[in-house]
């Protein structure tokens, strides 16, 4: 598992950017081809419109009339009969038949702005209302300009005035961003759903692999706490079938005794696994009664005399709060607090232990507090104490005895008595365990 992790790791991350990497080309592409079939359309929109203007709207004249003009005064006619388009179509009508041409080349409601122009001395011209506020701007905007020529054989072929037709299609950029926005928004919807499914893998396959890290040091501490007292026992049974042993009533109840209390102590750590799977199945039953939290405290201060006394300890008592009823299930609550103590003790110090716990109210809480000096936590530990099976290291896997299930249970059982806890802790400066539960009036 260690092995193959960093490579599925590897193998997902390059699959996801490759597959993102080509997301993106492929927008590029579809946008340069968007631009490009939309200026085709506008330019051949812009060429018919171009070729109706210059259709003969009103049958100007016949072939033989135009000759006759031609050899009557030639200069003179062709000045005054050359037909302009600005002359024959209102701003309106250009307009209208702009937009018809718009319209049958798939441009259905795209704005556009338009001029028609000549490049006489006079400067004839006429324009939509806003086509010289975009003809500046040719970088976000769409240019066509076609040359207004008649077709030959019609009636204006020659008689023309040199006219040009102008058209703008504003914000190119924004058009084929509408075009292709469906496109954009399921590909990030993909890319979404895709990179989710990448970091919930990678989550599955690190929680996977912390849980069987922690079913190792589980079966390991497991393993551990319960063949020295097997051990213990098979050694005392050995003795026990001793003839100078068997013949000793003192020897023999010696020997017993410590059969005895190892196998309490088996018990005991069975009662600790079993308790810890009811509280994960919620079996477990809490017997919830009014009660006094220092007298709750001063029974679990009882049963850790004797350890503290064997690490020359000092435990110093502060209860001071007012009210310190609260409703709690007595055999949990005096147990939680004995964990609590029962670390300080086990993760002391050598020598100098000290062991404070304080009472007080505030506002409508009982918070209590145990503070201890011991060897204290750093933040990776800090940030996982109360994680299931979770144990600090300190060099040798057992060189403090459990299975790494106090604190979890302390945090389950202060959350049942609708309580918050905290820790606060330095490396080689101790540490502090804060719980917050409601009193009642």
């Amino acid at each position: 598992m260690k092995r193959i992790f960093p490579v599925i790791t590897i193998l997902i991350s390059l699959s996801l950017l490759g597959l993102i990497y080509f997301q993106v080309l492929w927008l590029k592409t579809a946008r340069e081809t968007k631009e490009k079939q939309l200026r085709e359309n506008i330019f051949l929109a812009s060429t018919e419109a171009a070729e109706k203007l210059m259709e003969d709207k009103n049958g100007f004249m016949s072939l033989n009339k135009k000759a006759d003009l031609f050899r009557s005064n030639e200069k003179m006619k062709i000045e005054i009969l050359r037909p302009s388009v600005i002359k024959r179509f209102t701003r309106d009508e250009i307009a209208a038949i702009i937009r018809n041409s718009m319209d049958k080349h798939f441009l259905e409601g795209i704005i556009f702005e338009f001029a028609v122009s000549d490049n006489s001395i006079t400067g004839d011209q006429v324009q939509s209302d806003n086509f010289f506020e975009y003809f500046i701007d040719s970088t976000h905007n769409t240019n066509i300009a076609i040359p207004l020529q008649p077709a030959p054989g019609s009636n204006y072929e020659n008689l023309t005035k040199e006219e040009f037709l102008v058209i703008i299609v504003p914000h190119q950029r924004a058009i084929v961003f509408r075009e292709i926005f469906w496109f954009i928004l399921g590909t990030i919807l993909f890319t979404i759903i895709i990179t989710t499914a990448f970091f919930l893998t990678i989550r599955a396959l690190i929680r996977q692999k912390k849980l069987s890290e922690i079913k190792s040091d589980f079966i390991n501490n497991m393993t551990h706490e319960f063949k020295t007292p097997i051990a213990t026992i098979s050694l005392a049974v050995d003795a026990l079938k001793n003839e100078k042993v068997i013949g000793d009533k003192e020897k023999s109840g010696y020997f017993t005794n410590i059969i005895k209390e190892e196998n309490k102590r088996m018990n005991k750590q069975v009662e600790i696994i079993l308790q810890a799977a009811m509280l994960d199945r919620k079996e477990l039953q809490l017997n919830i009664q009014k009660t006094s939290a220092h007298d709750l405290i001063n029974n679990a201060i009882n049963n850790i005399r004797l350890p503290l006394q064997e690490k020359n300890g000092l435990l110093e008592t502060e209860l001071i709060a007012a009210n310190d009823l609260i409703m709690a299930d007595e055999v949990h609550f005096t147990n939680l607090i004995n964990n609590l103590l029962d670390n300080a003790v086990k993760y002391s110090k050598e020598s100098g232990l000290m062991i404070k716990i304080k009472t007080e109210n505030n506002f409508n809480n009982l918070r209590i507090t145990i503070v201890d000096n011991g060897i204290g936590m750093n933040k990776e530990t800090l940030a996982r104490i109360f994680e299931k099976f979770y144990r600090a290291h300190t060099g040798n896997i057992h060189n403090v005895k459990g299975f790494g299930l106090g604190l979890s249970y302390v945090k389950t059982m202060v959350e049942a008595h609708k309580g918050t806890i905290r820790a606060e802790s330095a490396v080689g400066k101790g540490s502090s365990f804060i719980i917050n539960l409601p009193v009642v009036n």
